[in-house]
């Protein structure tokens, strides 16, 4: 099976996200990224298999657009 290699908008593209939201994610070890020098690049499987295995699907990142934001009542 050949891996494709995503960029950090592309992952966010896909998944319908904000690349802060992509760029926060990895950073906090909640998806695999991998590094060629100081480039990241994901694969597009292996998201998803570990948002899966977190209890979390594309979902997750969704769920998290509102997270800081208050109402003003």
């Amino acid at each position: 099976m050949e891996q494709t290699w995503l960029t950090v908008d592309e992952l966010a593209a896909v998944l319908k996200v904000s690349p802060k939201s992509i760029r926060r994610a990895y950073r906090k070890g909640e998806i695999p990224v991998d590094r060629f020098c100081r480039f990241v690049r994901f694969d597009l499987e292996r998201v998803k298999e570990a948002l899966k295995a977190r209890g979390n699907d594309v979902t997750f990142f969704e769920s998290r657009k509102d997270e800081g934001r208050r109402s003003a009542t």
